[in-house]
């Protein structure tokens, strides 16, 4: 394991030797699946105590990058990323960061508007039956008068999830993670008693048929359409909501 060890400073010395060893797994000095030292041994080369250590390892343990293993052929090893519980902690802190107001809604329309419309176009030349039958199905699901509000919520993330399946690029569904699980329950919320499920549930019909035909230009116009109304659907649900406050005060 080629880590220099003789620069690690003595104060925050557990998150410096967690730092050390995450940098050597990213850039590949670590390989996945690849057995560390003991904390023994970990603890002479850093020249660190062992309870040091552990504390360095734990660090690393809650970032999902290393595990431990029992037994005979035991210790602790390199992990494999696990992409979703990466995405899961992005979405935690970004829906955090809307919540307080560190985003307004252009931003996340507009953010919305970049990053799908690259998803759109590529699931236009990727796309299979299976990702158009699951759109499809949403679709169908929403056209239900019994369908909740929650559960149509639900349903509309779960298209757009399908749509960025579709485009069948790990790291793009990756970045959309965020927007897709945190941005679009969020705006949905507030817009859920003032938007027309049925527009809702024809942008969707449209944005499937231009995949279906392979139309990029189509299924990119059919969003930007679809990403306007729930601007507008977010302005409407404000004014009303700033209404009934002036009415109570």
């Amino acid at each position: 394991m080629p880590i220099e060890y003789q620069d690690v400073v003595r104060t925050g010395v557990a998150r410096q030797v967690a730092d050390k060893i995450r940098a050597a797994i990213l850039d590949g000095r670590l390989q996945i699946d690849e057995r560390l030292p003991t904390e023994e041994d970990l603890a002479k080369s850093f020249g660190i105590s062992r309870p040091t250590v552990r504390e360095a390892l734990k660090r690393l343990a809650a970032q999902n990058l290393i595990r431990s293993q029992r037994g005979p052929t035991g210790g602790t090893f390199v992990s494999r990323p696990d992409p979703e519980g990466l995405s899961s902690a992005i979405t935690g802190a970004a829906t955090l960061l809307v919540g307080v107001g560190a985003f307004d809604i252009d931003e996340i329309i507009s953010a919305r508007l970049e990053t799908e419309a690259i998803c759109c176009r590529l699931a236009c030349e990727r796309r299979s039956d299976a990702d158009l039958a699951a759109m499809r199905a949403e679709i169908t699901l929403q056209r239900s008068k019994l369908l909740s509000d929650e559960d149509f919520c639900a349903s509309d993330v779960r298209f757009h999830r399908a749509v960025v399946q579709a485009a069948g690029n790990g790291p793009l569904s990756l970045m959309m993670y965020t927007v897709v699980e945190a941005f679009m329950p969020i705006t949905n919320m507030i817009v859920s008693h003032v938007r027309e499920r049925s527009t809702v549930a024809d942008f969707h019909e449209k944005l499937a048929g231009a995949i279906e035909a392979r139309d990029a230009s189509d299924a990119t116009a059919v969003l930007s359409e679809l990403l306007a109304y729930v601007r507008d659907s977010y302005a409407l649900s404000l004014t009303r909501r700033a209404e009934r406050e002036a009415k109570r005060g």
